[in-house]
């Protein structure tokens, strides 16, 4: 709606002459028009501008009638613009003059006097600007004037566009009508994306003014629709879709664009919240794309029959009687690209996987491939057809059942025991306290929008409501369509789970283990609203959301909030959890010390704390900002802090990084406060030269490590001079103009001197240096423009000197605001100590955050494995695939987002946001990626995205995944909430995402709804949940090749392990292979479990009469299926492809023992000519770079043979659970019944002798 002048003031114009009526020679030609009202030349407008009928409709106001039909001579020019040296961008009426000159003009909304100006723009109403059109400075008040010769070339083409409207009076229209026309407009763009343009979009659709029975065939539009133009042009603006929005290019941003914000309320679109919905949008028909196995697409009308009997499409050409399909003939609906058309389509990596759809139909099992303009059409046909399907045998009333549900029953309860008086009638009042009761979420406004509008279409006005208007409202507003559809689909079509469903779906799809029937009826207890759903044991929609909202369906693992990892491990293994500066809270420049900076990182799980102590007042040292002196801490009290908290989120040790620039008399007045406040958890003991690690965390449990400069041992002195490390100074000395590269030299006393024990600071040279010399309690810093360089130039001598000792990165001291480093660069390299500073939040901060979740937070997370093994090969550099290490594919679903807030920061008014998700994946070089959704215009409530993405994971242990929800039409900020996580924490399955602020606070009731599958798990992080696999290209098997090191005994060695590495690859990739065939033939996609296709092949392989036409039959512990008669051709192909998929299961759980012995063979036959690496090369005559090159491909070699013997492990275990699950699949599905108890207790044998010959395996050799 447009501003008021209060609150948008219109700049005065110069005052110029009146403008002349334009002669008739400069008026624009009119064109003329077609009988049935269709202008046969383009109206004129600007690029980017809602053009012809749609561009007349924009505005709020009445426009002017269209002048007598007249013929006139046309003198339009596009001329070149002096100033600006380019053609201007729309036609003008002479007299010839630059475009950017300004003049006076006629308003293209009102017809009335205008400043227009190319290059400053004064302020105007929301219409012209939205239409595209130069903006006036005449006030909203002004009178219309409808003379012809006050109307300007658009004037012009936005008459003759609207046709035969009638003739408006003169004088303002009344307020009511402009609101309404404006809502109307506004709704009928709610549907389609807008077009993007830099940081602002247009709202409305643009579409040229041809005839509506023209474009829609079809279409139900009623008689009023026919004989008013303007409630024709209404449904052709509601199904003319709009392009999708792009990404943003900064470099595309123009600064001073406004926002445009509505304030009024905008009647909502009604939300499919039962199966009658479904069915009546389906009824009504609309376009769908038809694929045919030729690769041609053809655009078809859709509609269902009113009896509900059959899917007709029109055009065709064949008979009508023709065009259309039986509903009974209907075998099953699939969502996606699931059939051999779309798969062998050539167009189909164009068409999107949740808008594509199949019905699949005839006893040969033909499909009818679909494509919608939507995933929510897609979701509205699936949902209804099988409805259908599934009731075909019945008598369908649809408003009946719609009553007949259990959240309509339950609605009526709720609403009998509010209604005090027993009336059948509340207040309004009443109603929304009651609704918000039920629903937090809901915004007040948005509840009383919704009774008024249900009270407006059935004609009435009051302030009660009604039982039926009750649950209407509650439906339509609280039915998340998402939901409903994931409801129904697993549910078999109905409008509630019952124990027996929810058991399927919390196995098939969430990746539960070890369900039971109890634990969902305890599930249905907790989160059914209904007295009687608990009672009976079902999950309506309404408590079927609330369990999807639960932490149980939080996205992290929660094994992960737990110590999962190995903490036994060398101190040099584990990443830790770091602070820089920890005692300031503002920037480093003009920051005061703050104590709460120790509090709050102490409370995050921070395992390395800094402490800048210098000389204070009364022989008391300080803590402080050595650049702002104005609010020093007292050491004994920050030391005090530290010891309660030191070990309150952890109890793991904690490091303190002690920066010493104290006398020496305060220096051991610091000694006397630590050992007098710390006690015995001060970890002083001299470490043993006989070890060759740091001690694990388990071993330092509840200790404090204090960081710094140590005196010589071997020297019997009280105090000594030692380097200082002073990184606050390092830019000032490196500025200076007498800067040198002689370290300083500070006075070290020996009490502080022998509080350093494991972590002693020293300098770093080079690494050739550091690996002869270097003993592994000394660890070294480094500024992060110098690690950067070394990561950059040494990365593969990074990750090895890492292996051994400990380093820590700190920010630039350039970053004089406090701003944070990126860590993961850092990570790669194996870095354990990188030091952030807490006090920023933002993207880095959100990294670190989400990285130290793990591990049950406790600060100390185990690297990868190829980062730790004393001969393994990595390079934080890699481009590709790590050696050994199987890529894995992350698919996820963005469904839909919930309360999305607007930006704090954002100048415009209102609450509209234009809300888009981003996906950053973090990771190695190879894996770090971003993408994007589509952008939902005007939506926060509940935004609906329904995109896929796949990501390829290289290194699957130090991947990251960041969902950051943005605004796509800001002012100022676009920052809505984010959510990082470890890809090893993430839950497979449906999961809602709890996005937080960008301080890092988890936001209420903000949420992202997602779906997430992994498949080709490498096993290297926690135990698979689910059985997913996908297809391998030989492409793909670089991670397998053994490299030539040059030297002949080594290489005669790795040239055994070639064959057993291709027969692993292969047994691998075999099984992977008839997996994913046989999830095609069973119309599901590659990340979808074994179970899933069992359950789907039961629907096929079970009569009319349920008598299953196969039976399982256990030959040495396999489940195969055997046939009971004739079958057709299809579940024959069907059922080979599932015996190939359990022979290639059988031959690598039987042969992988023999092949995994083999390659751990060779593996430690090379091993043992590690030591001797030098003297082999040197007797072979390489040297330098080439003894560099044979060491590294060694450790390829190496690292190849470990992981895949492990991938190998890894794959027979995953077979082993297959067996188990098919064989509890079709035990469930019926399809071992043979009418007597013989087969089921053989079956249960069976079962038990997989589970003991996994169990015996896994104490075995593997």
């Amino acid at each position: 709606m447009p501003s008021s002048p209060a609150a948008r003031p219109a700049r005065s114009p110069p005052a110029l002459p009146a403008p002349q009526p334009l002669a008739a020679a400069h008026r624009p030609e009119r064109p003329s028009r077609s009988p049935a009202g269709t202008p046969l030349t383009k109206p004129i407008g600007r690029r980017g501008a809602p053009r012809g009928a749609a561009a007349a409709l924009s505005g709020s106001w009445p426009r002017p009638s269209p002048p007598p039909v007249k013929t006139r001579p046309a003198a339009v020019t596009t001329q070149r613009c002096r100033r600006r040296g380019g053609t201007s961008c729309a036609r003008r009426p002479q007299p010839p003059r630059s475009p950017c000159a300004p003049r006076w003009g006629c308003c293209g909304v009102c017809g009335g006097r205008a400043w227009l100006h190319r290059r400053k723009l004064p302020p105007s109403c929301r219409e012209g600007r939205a239409a595209g059109r130069r903006p006036c400075a005449c006030p909203p008040t002004r009178p219309f004037l409808s003379a012809p010769e006050k109307l300007t070339p658009l004037g012009w083409a936005m008459a003759e566009a609207a046709g035969s409207r009638e003739q408006p009076a003169a004088g303002r229209a009344p307020p009511d009508a402009a609101h309404r026309a404006e809502e109307e407009s506004e709704s009928a763009s709610l549907d389609a994306p807008a077009a993007a343009a830099g940081r602002r979009r247009e709202r409305r659709s643009g579409v040229s003014a041809v005839s509506t029975a023209e474009r829609f065939p079809g279409s139900s539009l009623g008689p009023a629709a026919a004989s008013d133009p303007d409630a024709s042009l209404l449904e052709a603006a509601k199904a003319t879709p709009r392009r999708s929005s792009i990404i943003k290019d900064p470099s595309n941003q123009k600064c001073g664009r406004k926002k445009t914000v509505s304030f009024s309320s905008m009647p909502s679109e009604k939300k499919i919240s039962s199966a009658s919905d479904c069915i009546s949008f389906m009824q009504a028909g609309c376009e769908l794309k038809k694929v045919r196995p030729n690769s041609r697409i053809y655009n078809r009308f859709f509609t269902l029959d009113p009896d509900l009997q059959a899917l007709r499409w029109e055009p065709s050409k064949k008979d009508l009687e023709k065009a259309k399909l039986d509903i009974s003939a209907i075998k099953e609906i699939r969502l996606g690209k699931n059939t051999e058309t779309f798969r062998n389509n050539g167009l189909a990596d164009q068409i999107s996987e949740d808008c594509a759809l199949s019905i699949i139909h005839g006893e040969n099992y033909e499909s009818l491939d679909l494509v919608a303009n939507s995933a929510d059409v897609a979701n509205i046909w699936v949902s209804g057809l099988r409805y259908l399907v599934s009731r075909s045998k019945q008598p369908l009333d649809l408003m009946e059942s719609s009553h007949n549900t259990p959240r309509f029953a339950w609605l009526k309860t709720v609403f009998e025991a509010a209604d005090v008086d027993g009336n059948g009638i509340m207040l309004e009042d009443t109603s929304v306290e009651l609704i918000k009761k039920l629903n937090p979420t809901l915004k007040e406004s948005k509840i009383r929008l919704k009774f008024k509008e249900i009270q407006k279409s059935k004609e009435k006005l009051t302030t009660r409501v009604t039982k039926e208007e009750f649950c209407e409202a509650f439906s339509e507003l609280c039915t998340r369509p998402e939901v409903y559809f994931l409801l129904v689909q697993i549910s078999k079509n109905k409008e509630y789970l019952d124990a027996n469903d929810l058991m399927l779906f919390l196995e098939a799809e969430q990746g539960v283990t070890h369900i039971t029937e109890e634990m969902c009826l305890d599930i249905i207890r907790r989160y059914e609203l209904s007295q009687e759903g608990r009672l009976k044991g079902f999950l309506a929609i309404d408590g079927f959301t609330q369990y999807l909202l639960s932490p149980e369906c939080d996205i992290f693992d929660p094994e992960h909030k737990k110590i999962v990892q190995d903490m036994t491990q060398p101190l040099s293994h584990y990443y830790i959890n770091a602070s820089h500066n920890t005692y300031l809270i503002e920037d480093q420049l003009r920051g005061p010390a703050d104590i709460n900076g120790y509090v709050r990182a102490l409370k995050m799980s921070c395992r390395s704390i800094e402490l800048d102590v210098c000389d204070g007042p009364d022989n008391e040292p300080i803590i402080c900002n050595r650049n702002n002196m104005t609010s020093p801490l007292a050491f004994r009290n920050v030391i005090e802090v530290i010891n309660k908290l030191a070990f309150f989120a952890s109890e793991y040790p904690l490091i303190l990084c002690l920066g010493n620039h104290c006398s020496v008399q305060q220096q051991k007045v610091v000694v006397q406060h630590m050992r007098r406040i710390f006690g015995n958890k001060l970890y002083t003991e001299t470490p043993l030269s006989s070890e060759a690690y740091l001690p694990s965390p388990e071993k330092l449990k509840m200790k404090i490590i204090v960081k710094g400069k140590k005196l010589p041992c071997d020297q019997d002195i009280l105090e000594g001079e030692v380097t200082d490390e002073d990184e606050e100074a390092e830019i000032s000395r490196r500025l200076s103009e007498n800067f040198t590269r002689e370290p300083k030299l500070i006075w070290l006393c020996r009490e502080l001197s022998d509080l350093v024990s494991l972590c002693k600071s020293v300098q770093y040279k080079d690494f050739e240096t550091s690996m002869k010399a270097q003993n592994y309690w000394e660890m070294c810093s480094f500024s992060e423009a110098e690690a950067s360089r070394i990561a950059n130039e040494y990365p593969e001598d990074f990750v090895n000197y890492n292996k051994k000792f400990l380093s820590r990165v700190y920010p630039s001291a350039m970053r004089i605001d406090s701003s944070n480093l990126n860590p993961q660069d850092f990570w790669n390299c194996g870095c354990q100590i990188v030091a952030m500073n807490y006090q920023t939040p933002g993207p880095m901060m959100d990294l670190h955050t989400g990285w130290f979740l793990q591990n049950g937070g406790c600060g100390y997370v185990l690297r990868p494995s190829v980062m730790r093994d004393e001969v393994s090969y990595f390079s934080a550099n890699t481009k590709g695939i790590v050696p050994g290490v199987s890529p894995q594919v992350l698919h996820v679903k963005i469904i839909s987002g919930q309360n999305f807030p607007k930006p704090k920061g954002a100048c415009a008014k209102g609450d509209v946001i234009d809300p888009y998700v981003c996906i950053e994946i973090h990771g190695i070089p190879a894996d770090c990626t971003e993408q994007r959704t589509k952008t939902v215009q005007q939506n926060s409530d509940n935004p609906i995205f329904d995109e896929s993405f796949e990501f390829q994971i290289n290194l699957p242990e130090l991947a990251m995944i960041r969902f950051v929800v943005l605004d796509d039409d800001y002012i100022g900020d676009e920052f809505i909430g984010q959510y990082t996580i470890p890809l090893e924490c993430l839950q497979p399955g449906y999961r809602h995402i709890p996005l937080r602020s960008f301080v890092g606070d988890i936001m209420e009731h903000v949420t992202l709804f997602v779906h997430i599958a992994i498949t080709n798990r490498s096993g290297g992080g926690k135990a698979q949940k689910r059985s997913l696999s996908a297809r391998i290209g030989k492409k793909a098997r670089e991670y397998t090749m053994l490299r030539n090191t040059g030297l002949k005994i080594i290489d005669d060695i790795f040239k055994l392990a070639v064959h057993p590495l291709r027969e692993a690859t292969d047994m691998r990739e075999n099984m992977q292979n008839a997996m994913v065939s046989v999830k095609e033939l069973c119309g599901l996609p590659p990340i979808a479990s074994l179970k899933q296709c069992i359950l789907t092949l039961s629907s096929r392989l079970v009569s009319s009469d349920n008598a299953p036409s196969v039976t399982l039959s256990m030959k040495d512990a396999f489940p195969y299926l055997e046939p009971l008669g004739t079958m057709p051709d299809v579940q024959k192909k069907v059922l080979a492809a599932y015996d190939l998929m359990i022979q290639e299961s059988r031959v690598l759980i039987e042969t992988a023992d023999i092949t995994h012995d083999k390659i751990v063979q060779c593996q430690k036959a090379g091993m043992e000519f590690h030591e001797e690496l030098h003297n082999l090369g040197t007797k072979e005559g390489l040297k330098g770079r080439k003894l560099s090159k044979a060491i590294e491909s060694f450790a390829w070699n190496i690292t190849v043979l470990k992981g895949q013997g492990d991938l190998l492990k890894n794959a027979k275990n995953e077979a082993l659970e297959n067996m188990k699950q098919i064989q509890l699949a079709c035990l469930s599905c019926g399809l071992s019944k043979t009418g007597s108890g013989h087969t089921d207790t053989k079956s249960k044998r069976c079962l038990e002798a997989i589970q003991e010959k996994d169990t015996g395996d896994e104490n075995g050799r593997l």
